[in-house]
């Protein structure tokens, strides 16, 4: 009898958090879907001990391949998951994140309206007493509020939640392996996506939540590498469209610093706000950093 092909491929890049992703995969034994519609891919990026101890009990009751590569990155590892997946859509998360039971049933029901669309989901905070994560993710909240205003038009999505045809990530050549961070690769993907002519629709009922512990010192480095991250995304879309993307309006920037205002939260807005500035800054130390790093000439 000819084996049925699974309809989702989950692609899960990890590097050197062997609980964050244990608990994941826990997360993904508890999906509310049939097993054999899907199957998980875990790429190893270079971490410095072994994974078999951590994803083989769950081999038995999911369908899990366990890849390794050298320390590359993300989107390198990303990359590397797709190759190996048999899945008729790609389904794109972290290590550190923990997918809803309902969140294929979610994507499988869109994708049956939209095939060919790449979906987006809603990213929650698994950790609201820490300050830090809590303004990291309210950040993203407002930027899904402004790219994603129109669900049926979105533009921006974090790789940590998003779901596409495995044919249409591979025409348009997967994520671009010259980003080494996790930051900016998902822009530039959403990016290079809508010039191709794409549909994004954001689907907020599909949800992961997303567990980054995060210190004052952490949440400086993260948005430091958003900033480099800022940096090479520029230089792509230069070269892509022969001329530099447009930046944001003033008033882009003037809402983001008072968006905290308008949350409910157990912290401080001021102390949330305050946090806004900070990733405002390290940012733009950040993208600094890159193009003085590119400028120094080599000896």
């Amino acid at each position: 009898m000819e084996q049925t092909l699974p309809l989702f491929s989950i692609i899960i890049p990890t590097y050197c958090r062997p609980e964050r992703l244990a608990t994941c995969l826990q997360s993904l034994a508890k999906i509310d879907y049939p097993r054999d519609r899907f199957e998980i891919i875990v790429v190893d990026d270079g971490s410095e001990m072994s994974l078999e101890a951590i994803v083989t009990p769950f081999c038995e009751a999911l369908d899990v391949t366990l890849l390794t590569q050298p320390h590359a990155g993300p989107a390198t590892a990303r990359n590397t998951g797709t190759l190996a997946a048999k899945g008729k859509f790609l389904v794109f998360t972290d290590d550190d994140c923990v997918p809803s039971p309902d969140w294929l049933k979610t994507l499988a029901a869109q994708f049956a309206l939209t095939p060919d669309c790449l979906i987006g989901g809603r990213t929650l905070n698994a950790l609201p007493d820490n300050l830090y994560s809590t303004a990291s993710q309210v950040l993203i909240d407002y930027l899904y509020s402004y790219y994603n205003a129109n669900p049926k038009q979105a533009r921006f999505f974090a790789s940590n939640n998003f779901a596409l045809p495995k044919e249409s990530f591979e025409a348009i050549g997967g994520f671009d392996t010259s980003f080494p961070l996790a930051a900016g690769e998902d822009r530039e993907f959403c990016d290079r996506w809508l010039q191709r002519g794409y549909l994004m629709i954001y689907l907020p009922e599909s949800c992961v939540y997303h567990a980054h512990k995060l210190t004052l010192r952490k949440f400086w480095s993260q948005h430091f590498n958003y900033g480099r991250g800022a940096f090479r995304f520029h230089e792509i879309c230069a070269q892509r469209h022969l001329e530099h993307p447009k930046r944001e309006k003033l008033s882009f920037y003037l809402n983001l610093l008072g968006y905290p205002l308008s949350l409910a939260t157990s912290h401080s807005v001021l102390l949330i706000g305050g946090l806004f500035f900070v990733s405002q800054v390290a940012n733009a130390a950040g993208l600094a950093w890159e193009k003085f790093s590119r400028d120094v000439p080599q000896l």
